[in-house]
């Protein structure tokens, strides 16, 4: 079993290594030149649509509202690796890994908006009469090549169920129960059957009653994180000017750097790429392909219109929520720190010592009830994920409500057992889905900027 384990782990080092990391920022890199930075340019435009009353309602064909398609986009993605990716991001790459997770996001945008756009355009509707998307049914049906397009979709669809089940359920639950755990003293048995009942009862609702949840939970838990993280960074104010400082100088600096109080860590420009596209990449899920699956339910006249909106999924994960964390860590003096094994503190524990650095005993409350929060919802997102993805693997949606189930009771194994096979083999399905769906956004790419650029022709009419 050891030997399996480290064979794994070997593959998982491999598959989300500097190959990996080249392929999808490289894609991005591409995506965002040859759409003449549009992305970009409109970013305002789509933050703006976003936040519009227009975005909550559902207008043409679709399942769910533009907004409510986002929010339970964003609930898959917003999740733990916004405190504790972020966290040991800049522990094992330095402070100077935040400035690659906003490179690696920039050009991420485009990644998430070419694979939204590309799974509304192809989308289909099933025999219950509900949308069906994502990058499997593009990759089926917009390929000349259609074997190739159909097994390039069988391997995505397969990887995303086997990613559901492990990132977006087991690691999420298991997070959970730790949390509450070590911060409430909560039996882990009890808080994993609340959070198998409260998904099932959810679930079982199917996309509207997701999507419903994940329009409320969504927006609020983010707001509440952000604004006890405020509190922290206005708190250590003082500390910000160089806190940002060493940020910036430590992502691109090639010497060993300052990490905190108490402790140094070896960092180079190398090392904090690495680990600040990495954890950047995983949190914010661009070039994945998996929230294209539920961009592909939102109701609208144009497929990159929504794709516009969901591209700010991207932004709000990366580039708002990744940053505030990163922000009271390196204004709080905490990295570097070591705890009472002499080891360093990261992950959870760090970005809770940056939180009790100003609002005490309460900053830990709200770091754990915002892993709570955000592990939940990611449960949610990713149910809906894996559910379309086994859908296209079945060619019906018979057997959609025993996955629901299923999906809801692995939550509570998840909660009660720490499962490193489990979590090392769905990290590696995660990053394989990423193969096929950057080979489709490439091999695509024409389509997508002839589409951007016509729309380009709409917005200019509509903005006159």
């Amino acid at each position: 079993m050891e030997t399996f384990t480290r064979i794994l782990k070997t593959v998982d080092d491999f598959v989300w290594g500097p190959v990996m990391l080249v392929l999808l920022v490289g894609t991005g890199i591409y995506l965002t030149v040859r759409l003449k930075f549009l992305t970009w340019r409109n970013l305002p435009y789509a933050v703006r649509s976003t936040l519009s009353k227009e975005a909550r309602k559902t207008t043409g064909s679709g399942d769910v509202s533009p907004f409510a398609a986002l929010t339970t986009a964003l609930a898959a993605t917003i999740g733990t690796g916004n405190i504790v990716g972020v966290a040991t991001a800049m522990v094992s790459g330095g402070p100077g890994a935040l400035v690659w997770m906003w490179i690696s996001a920039c050009f991420g945008l485009s990644s998430k908006f070419s694979e939204c756009m590309l799974a509304i355009k192809y989308r289909e509707v099933n025999e219950r009469g509900e949308m069906s998307g994502g990058p499997m049914y593009t990759m089926r049906k917009a390929l000349k090549n259609k074997k190739a397009g159909a097994v390039l979709g069988t391997m995505f669809a397969l990887f995303t169920v086997i990613a559901s089940f492990g990132i977006g359920n087991l690691t999420q639950a298991n997070s959970i129960s730790d949390a509450v755990n070590k911060t409430f003293h909560v039996p882990v048995w009890l808080t994993g059957g609340i959070v198998t009942l409260l998904s099932l009862c959810i679930i079982v609702g199917g996309i509207k009653s997701i999507s419903r949840v994940s329009s409320v939970v969504v927006p609020c838990m983010a707001v509440f994180y952000m604004i006890g993280g405020i509190i922290v960074i206005i708190g250590n104010i003082s500390n910000v000017p160089a806190g940002v400082t060493e940020i910036f100088r430590a992502a691109f600096s090639v010497k060993a750097v300052a990490g905190g109080v108490g402790g140094t860590i070896i960092a180079s420009m190398m090392r904090g790429m690495h680990y600040g596209i990495a954890r950047g990449v995983f949190s914010n899920e661009a070039g994945m392909g998996s929230a294209a699956i539920t961009a592909a339910s939102a109701s609208t006249d144009h497929p990159v219109r929504q794709a516009y909106i969901n591209m700010t999924g991207t932004f709000w994960d990366t580039i708002v929520v990744c940053t505030i964390t990163g922000l009271c860590i390196a204004s709080s003096g905490v990295l570097g720190i070591t705890g009472a094994d002499g080891k360093p503190v990261e992950g959870a524990a760090l970005t809770i010592e940056a939180f009790q650095t100003v609002l005490g005993q309460a900053g830990g409350w709200i770091v754990t009830v915002g892993i709570t929060l955000f592990a939940f919802s990611t449960i949610l997102g990713w149910e809906y994920h894996g559910e379309k993805a086994l859908e296209f693997l079945a060619g019906s949606s018979e057997y959609t409500m025993a996955y629901r189930v299923l999906f809801s009771l692995v939550a509570f194994i998840g909660a009660t057992t720490t499962l490193e096979i489990a979590w090392s083999f769905s990290d590696i399905a995660n990053a394989l889905m990423a193969v096929p769906n950057l080979i489709c956004m490439l091999a695509l790419s024409g389509e997508i900027a002839k589409e951007t650029e016509a729309f380009q022709q709409i917005l200019k009419r509509e903005h006159r």
